[in-house]
């Protein structure tokens, strides 16, 4: 299936709204499992793209930056491997390892040169405020937004209009002579996001709560295991009985979901009384030092 027009449009204006929504906007839009979502609802293939978007969502799961630092784009590494990867019948799982990681990385180069090219506008706006200049400094404010854009929807857009051949080819390969290469291609995309719950554990302190950790492994590891032989025993049951639907649908992950939210709420609370009575317990050692003084 051919890239159509409108649909590397809309791909490439997604592009550069994503980064300006990832920096200003904030309205959760520039997550790479909704790049997933928005570009698999413009290729006719939602499902494609949740399994490349979730995946990336958690291959970066425990990757931050600090201060200026440039990290990996995984949302134009998103589109463009779902684009690909439903035009031209890739394995979703492939098109994570060969082009989504490989174009979340090389994006690091051009967001740096948007850095750069950004504080043109940022040192302009220096002269204007000592000038006391607002118009001029509203207006090199917005214009600093142009160079983020344009640095996802030029890339973005040059690969979708004439990269297709390329990923065609490239394609071919790795399902003929070197299938090898292929099929472990596939077997690291599936792996990535375990990379990503890596990164993050980490950072977390699991030290400090490792009983949590263990829990919530144990009671996915339970819920997956009663769901999964329920849906079995259902499906057998209706395979045989003609009254009862054929769908029974297994929600480990919800249950896991549910109660990880539970326990959230139960230490948050905890710790809110802990401040709250710490709090008191300070105000009154204060009054009764004044106390004393006075006497």
């Amino acid at each position: 299936m051919e890239i159509q027009w409108w649909q590397i449009l809309l791909l490439s204006l997604y592009a550069g709204y994503q980064i300006l929504d990832e920096l200003q906007i904030y309205s959760s839009m520039s997550a790479p499992v909704f790049a997933g979502l928005y570009a698999g609802l413009v290729m006719g293939d939602v499902k494609a793209g949740l399994i490349i978007g979730g995946s990336m969502q958690l291959t970066i799961l425990g990757v931050g930056t600090f201060g200026g630092a440039s990290r990996i784009d995984a949302n134009s590494g998103t589109l463009l491997a779902t684009a690909f990867s439903i035009s031209l019948g890739m394995n979703p799982e492939q098109a994570i390892a060969a082009i989504a990681v490989p174009v979340a990385s090389l994006m690091i180069q051009l967001d740096i040169l948007a850095r750069f090219t950004n504080t043109y506008f940022a040192h302009r706006i220096d002269r204007h405020v000592e000038t006391m200049n607002y118009q001029a400094i509203e207006r090199n404010f917005l214009l600093g937004a142009l160079p983020w854009s344009l640095s996802r929807v030029i890339p973005v857009f040059l690969a979708l209009a004439f990269g297709g051949g390329l990923v065609e080819n490239v394609v071919s390969v790795l399902n003929g002579n070197l299938k090898w290469l292929g099929d472990g291609l596939s077997v690291a995309g599936a792996v990535l996001p375990a990379v990503g719950f890596a990164i993050l554990l980490r950072y977390l302190p699991v030290k400090k709560h490792f009983p949590y950790l263990i829990l919530g492994f144990t009671i996915t590891a339970l819920l997956a295991t009663l769901f999964s032989n329920v849906q079995l025993l259902g499906t057998s049951v209706a395979s045989v009985i003609k009254d009862i639907p054929g769908t029974f649908n297994s929600l480990p992950m919800l249950a896991v979901a549910l109660i990880g939210f539970s326990f959230a709420a139960i230490s948050y609370k905890n710790n809110q009384r802990d401040n709250h009575q710490a709090a008191s317990h300070t105000t009154e050692s204060l009054e009764g030092e004044i106390e004393d003084d006075e006497i």
